[in-house]
C-alpha cells in the first residue's frame, strides 16, 4: 500500500479547514488532492481531533499486539495438547 505524504494529524488539519467553511474545491487545490481522497479521509478521520487520533492509534497498536500473544499462547496451547493426547 502507497504511504500517504500526509501525516494523520495533517489530514485532520485539512478535513478542519472544511469545517471551517473554506470551499472544498479550494481545499482539494490547495492541497493536491483528488476529490476521491479527501472524501475517503472524510469517511476515516471526520470528526477527530489530533489527540482522539493520538488515543485510536495506540489502541490500534495495542490490539495489534494482543492478537499476536493471542495467536503464540494459541499454537502453544495446541502442542502441548497434541503432547499429551501422544503420550496417552
Amino acid at each position: 500500500m502507497k504511504k500517504s505524504r500526509f501525516t494523520e494529524s495533517q489530514i485532520v488539519a485539512i478535513l478542519r479547514e472544511a469545517e471551517s467553511g473554506v470551499p472544498v474545491n479550494e481545499i482539494w487545490r490547495r492541497h493536491g488532492i483528488s476529490s476521491a481522497t479527501y472524501y475517503k479521509w472524510k469517511a476515516k478521520y471526520g470528526g477527530l481531533d489530533v489527540a482522539e487520533l493520538k488515543r485510536m492509534k495506540e489502541l490500534e497498536t495495542e490490539n495489534a499486539r494482543l492478537k499476536r500473544l493471542f495467536a503464540e499462547l494459541s499454537l502453544e496451547n495446541h502442542a502441548l495438547k497434541d503432547l499429551i493426547q501422544k503420550k496417552h
